[in-house]
């Protein structure tokens, strides 16, 4: 009957964002966690459903918080909790009542990456409101995003901010800064993208070509990959929101 399958659903997504939500105290108290204690808080109607419910919510927990899941003990199947593309930022994590917004400066390096590693400050917010982010209106979980971008990751020096040169009125462009360009590779952007995309990274010839090419550089030179500029993170559209 339809009126069941959307019920099972609509069950499945809460059990998704209750999954979320329990994980999210485990990434705030740097605790691991199991299978077993998952499927506990899992209603026992729905527990056949885990293998959905797990994919799901560690979707969510990649996409939109910037948390990935980790198993590290495959036999009693324990998971940690770590920040996705080894950012280590960790901004939330004094505040309990704030939510991880890894996320969001994954999508804004994304959006400097595909925008040839250098993109105005207008490209970011228009790239941003497709995940409803917008300059000066808060948001359920990132808060708001202006001071997030413009001030405290680039203090950070994961964000460069600058002037466009002779620009009248003054605008402004976003680059990577020296700290994003020390955390992760263009590697690990594109098995992301391709992960999201459900394909391959050869799938995006020329971001994958760019990342050959950098990687051969960095060999050739015998380079520190993190001394690197011109790397980037996806931008990534969210198709699923975390209910509070």
């Amino acid at each position: 009957m339809p009126d069941t399958g959307l019920s099972l659903r609509d069950a499945i997504d809460s059990m998704v964002a209750t999954l979320v939500r329990f994980l999210l105290l485990k990434y705030r108290a740097r605790e691991p966690t199991t299978k077993a204690e998952m499927l506990s808080i899992i209603t026992k109607q729905h527990q056949d459903h885990f293998p959905e419910i797990f994919s799901k919510a560690s979707e969510c927990l990649q996409l939109i918080l910037g948390i990935d899941m980790k198993e590290v003990d495959s036999i009693n199947h324990t998971y940690i909790l770590v920040n996705t593309l080894g950012l280590t930022y960790n901004g939330t994590l004094s505040d309990e009542h704030s939510m991880p917004k890894a996320g969001l400066l994954i999508s804004v390096l994304g959006v400097i990456f595909i925008h040839g590693n250098c993109v105005s400050e207008e490209d970011v917010w228009e790239a941003l409101s497709v995940m409803g982010v917008y300059p000066g209106r808060e948001h359920f979980i990132y808060g708001e995003p202006r001071n997030l971008i413009t001030k405290v990751w680039v203090q950070e020096q994961y964000l460069e901010y600058r002037q466009i040169p002779n620009s009248v009125p003054a605008c402004y462009e976003f680059l990577w800064g020296l700290r994003a360009y020390s955390e992760t590779s263009k590697m690990k952007i594109l098995e992301l993208l391709a992960k999201v995309n459900n394909t391959i990274p050869e799938a995006f010839p020329i971001l994958y070509e760019e990342v050959l090419k950098d990687e051969e550089e960095i060999a050739s030179q015998g380079c520190c990959q993190g001394q690197r500029g011109g790397q980037g993170l996806l931008y990534c559209h969210l198709q699923h929101l975390l209910l509070p």
